[in-house]
C-alpha cells in the first residue's frame, strides 16, 4: 500500500506538469501563427514565467522523497514494466531539472523568444550581424546548461547532453559513425543519378495554384492519411506559418504549412510530413495519457514517422496513382499533368541550398552539415562569428553549391534561434529509421503498396500504430526500432530503399 500510494501521487504530479506543458505548447503555436508582431516582449515574459512554473513543479522536493520511498521499498521489483519505466523517466527528469538553476531555465526561455523574433527580422533583411548578438547570448546560456547536464547525464561532452534531450542515450560518436556510413552510400548513389541520361522535368510543379486551392488539397491529404482536420469531431487543424511545424498532445494536435502560389508541391510535402508527426501524437497509448510513459519515444522516432509519410508514402507512384484525381479536381490548373512525369518530378535529385526544400536523397547532407557545425560549436572549435564562413564552405564541399547570402545560408532554419541544439541529428536518424521501418512493413504486409493506389492506408496505419505509436515511451529509441524492425540503428536498409527506388526512376 505504501508503494502504491507513492506511485499514484507521483503520477498525479506528473499529470499536472504534462497539462501545463500542453498549455505552454499552445502559446508557442500562437506565437508562430496568430500573435501580432508587437507582442514579442510580452510573450517572452509569459513563456519565461510558464517555464519557471514548469521547472518548479518538476523539481518539487516531494518528488525526490516519493522516488526514494518507491525505490527502497522491498516491493519495487514486483512492479510491472510500465510502472518501472514511469519511475525511471520521472527520476531522470527530476535529476536533470533539479541540477539546473531556476534563473537559468527562465533566462533561457526568455532569450529563446527574443532570439526567434530577432532571427525573423535578420533573415528578412539578410543581415547576420543583426542576429549575431542574441544568438551569442542564447548559445552561452545553452552551453551553461549543457555543462551542468553533462555531469548529471554522465555524457562525454556537453553537446551529447543536449543530444540526449532529443535522442536518449545516443552518442555523438555513434551518430558520426552512422552518418559517415550514410554519407558514403549517398555519394555512390548520387554519382549514379548524376550519370543518368534521365533528367526529370519539374516545370509542372510550378504551375500556378491559388492558396485557396492548396488549402483544399491539404484537407484532402490529411483526410486520406487519416489525420482528421475537418469533421465536427476533429482533433487536428491546419494553419499557416513561415516554417511548418507540428505541436500538440493526444486530443489536440495541430500542424502548419506555407502556401506558395508558384510552388504547390512545397505545401503538399510539408502537409504530408507534418501529418506523420500528428498521427504519431494522436495514436499514443491512451491508457498512458498524462503519464511520462505516454509521450513519444524520441525526436528521431518522431521524424521517422513524418519522413515515412512524406517520402516512403508521399513520393511513391502508388500513392499518386490514387491521389492524382483528387489533386486535379482541387486544382484545375494541373489537370493535364501526367502521373509518370509527376512522380519523376517530385523525386528529382539535385543539390540545393535549402534543407526544407531538399530532395529525399540530398536532404541528409544538409543535416550532416548542421550536426558537424553544432558538434564543433559546443567543442569551441568554431565561434559564432565564424558560422557563416564555415556553413558556406561545408555547403560548397558537401553539396557543391554557392550560398549567396546568410538568409539562404546559416539563418535559413529557426532551430538555433530557438535554442534547439542537438535536435538536427534527429532528422537524418529519422530517415534511417524510416528505411528500417519500410523494410519491416514490406515483410509483414507484402501488399501494402498496392493498397496505396486505391487510397487505403488502414493496414499500414494500424501496423505503425501497433509497432511504433502505441509503444509511446516504453523503450529508448534504439530498443524500440530493434523491436519493430529486428535491427538496431543501421543505414543499410535506408540506403537499400533509396537505391531500389531511384534506380527505377533514373534507369540504372
Amino acid at each position: 500500500m505504501i508503494i502504491s500510494r507513492a506511485y499514484k501521487k507521483l503520477l498525479s504530479m506528473a499529470k499536472d506538469v504534462a497539462v501545463l506543458s500542453t498549455a505552454e505548447s499552445l502559446i508557442h503555436w500562437d506565437m508562430e501563427t496568430m500573435m501580432p508582431p508587437g507582442a514579442v516582449e510580452q510573450r517572452s515574459l509569459q513563456l519565461s514565467l510558464l517555464t519557471r512554473i514548469n521547472h518548479q513543479m518538476s523539481t518539487e522536493p516531494k518528488i525526490g522523497k516519493l522516488l526514494a520511498i518507491i525505490k527502497t521499498n522491498p516491493e519495487y521489483d514486483a512492479l510491472g514494466q510500465a510502472e518501472k519505466r514511469n519511475i525511471y523517466l520521472i527520476n531522470k527528469n527530476y535529476r536533470e531539472q533539479t541540477s539546473l538553476p531556476e534563473e537559468l531555465v527562465a533566462e533561457l526561455a526568455k532569450q529563446e523568444a527574443i532570439t526567434v523574433n530577432v532571427w525573423k527580422k535578420a533573415k528578412a533583411q539578410k543581415n547576420f550581424s543583426l542576429f549575431k548578438p542574441d544568438l551569442q547570448k542564447l548559445l552561452n546560456l545553452s552551453k551553461e546548461a549543457a555543462e551542468i547536464l553533462m555531469k548529471v547525464k554522465e555524457t562525454k561532452t556537453p553537446y551529447e547532453a543536449l543530444i540526449d534531450n532529443f535522442e536518449p542515450k545516443m552518442t555523438a560518436d555513434k551518430i558520426t559513425a552512422t552518418f559517415n556510413q550514410l554519407q558514403g552510400g549517398l555519394k555512390h548513389l548520387i554519382g549514379k543519378i548524376q550519370s543518368s541520361q534521365i533528367k526529370p522535368d519539374t516545370t509542372m510543379l510550378h504551375l500556378p495554384v491559388p492558396a485557396e486551392n492548396q488549402r483544399r488539397i491539404a484537407q484532402l491529404l490529411t483526410q486520406t492519411l487519416g489525420y482528421d482536420t475537418a469533421s465536427p469531431a476533429a482533433h487536428g487543424r491546419i494553419d499557416e506559418t513561415e516554417h511548418p511545424f507540428t505541436t500538440g498532445y493526444y486530443d489536440d494536435v495541430r500542424i502548419t504549412t506555407h502556401y506558395y502560389p508558384d510552388n504547390y508541391a512545397s505545401s503538399i510535402f510539408s502537409v504530408l510530413h507534418e501529418s506523420g508527426h500528428a498521427l504519431y501524437e494522436q495514436n499514443l497509448n491512451p491508457e498512458w495519457k498524462y503519464q511520462p510513459i505516454g509521450s513519444t519515444c524520441s525526436y528521431g522516432i518522431h521524424e521517422s514517422q513524418s519522413r515515412f509519410y512524406e517520402n516512403v508514402i508521399g513520393r511513391s507512384k502508388e500513392f499518386w496513382a490514387g491521389f492524382m484525381p483528387k489533386l486535379k479536381k482541387a486544382a484545375p490548373s494541373v489537370a493535364n499533368v501526367e502521373l509518370d512525369k509527376f512522380v519523376k518530378a517530385i523525386n528529382k535529385v539535385e543539390f540545393s541550398k535549402i534543407r526544407v526544400e531538399a530532395d529525399e536523397v540530398t536532404y541528409n547532407l544538409h543535416v550532416i552539415v548542421r550536426f558537424e557545425i553544432e558538434r564543433d560549436l559546443f567543442a569551441d572549435k568554431i565561434t559564432v562569428n565564424e558560422l557563416p564562413e564555415v556553413w558556406n564552405q561545408k555547403y560548397a564541399d558537401y553539396l557543391g553549391v554557392k550560398v549567396q547570402d546568410d538568409s539562404e545560408g546559416v539563418m535559413q532554419d529557426t532551430h538555433w534561434a530557438s535554442g534547439l541544439y542537438g535536435y538536427f541529428p534527429s532528422y537524418a536518424l529519422g530517415n534511417i529509421y524510416s528505411g528500417q521501418i519500410a523494410g519491416a512493413v514490406t515483410k509483414d504486409l507484402p501488399g501494402w503498396r498496392s493498397q496505396l493506389a486505391v487510397g487505403k492506408l488502414n493496414q499500414l496505419n494500424e501496423w505503425l500504430k501497433r509497432n511504433i505509436h502505441s509503444q509511446s515511451d516504453l523503450y529508448d529509441p534504439e530498443e524500440l526500432i530493434k523491436k519493430a524492425t529486428g535491427r538496431c540503428l543501421n543505414s543499410e536498409a535506408y540506403l537499400s530503399y533509396l537505391n531500389e527506388k531511384y534506380s527505377a526512376i533514373y534507369g540504372f
